[in-house]
């Protein structure tokens, strides 16, 4: 794989968002990368547990969907694996947990990893990407806080809200 910004023109596998870098693999198209109706899903990576969040094709609702345990390890990758797949996704979004600075962490480390070797489970024909995550967890809180009968969890309220930045993000 060969490294290019994202000004290039080029779509990727692994995108990350701070450095304006995406991953290329070999052969994937360029067109990849345009604005289009596809359903995505997001995930907020913990090694414990990850949240996770759909949006509809139109990338209009976004909802939170059920956690997934150990996400790291083969079981995980492999019910994140049955989720895209049945869901029938075209690109995961991954939280990437930069520090108030922008800079890397321990935990950034890790997101990096696990969003690789996702990518490689899920091969060239669904995009991984890395998004900035920061303060999607304390809006999650503060929303728990202000309806108490939410049933999705902490986690997966988070990868909604990085799910909508996203969205938004893109269609400017």
């Amino acid at each position: 794989m060969r490294r290019v910004g994202i000004a290039a023109g080029g779509a990727g596998r692994v995108a990350d968002a701070r450095a304006g870098l995406v991953w290329l693999a070999p052969g994937y198209p360029s067109h990849a990368m345009r604005k289009s109706l596809m359903r995505v899903l997001a995930l907020d990576y913990g090694s414990a547990r990850c949240g996770c969040a759909l949006s509809d094709p139109t990338g209009t609702i976004v909802t939170p969907i059920e956690m997934v345990s150990s996400p790291a390890t083969r079981r995980g990758l492999a019910k994140i694996e049955a989720l895209v797949r049945e869901r029938e996704v075209e690109r995961v979004v991954v939280g990437l947990p930069l520090s108030l600075r922008g800079g890397d962490s321990e935990q950034t480390l890790e997101t990096r990893a696990f969003a690789y070797e996702l990518s490689l489970r899920l091969g060239e024909g669904v995009p991984v990407e890395l998004y900035d995550e920061r303060f999607t967890t304390r809006m999650a809180q503060r929303e728990s806080l202000a309806h108490p009968t939410t049933t999705a969890s902490e986690d997966s309220r988070a990868a909604a809200h990085m799910l909508e930045s996203w969205l938004m993000a893109r269609s400017r």
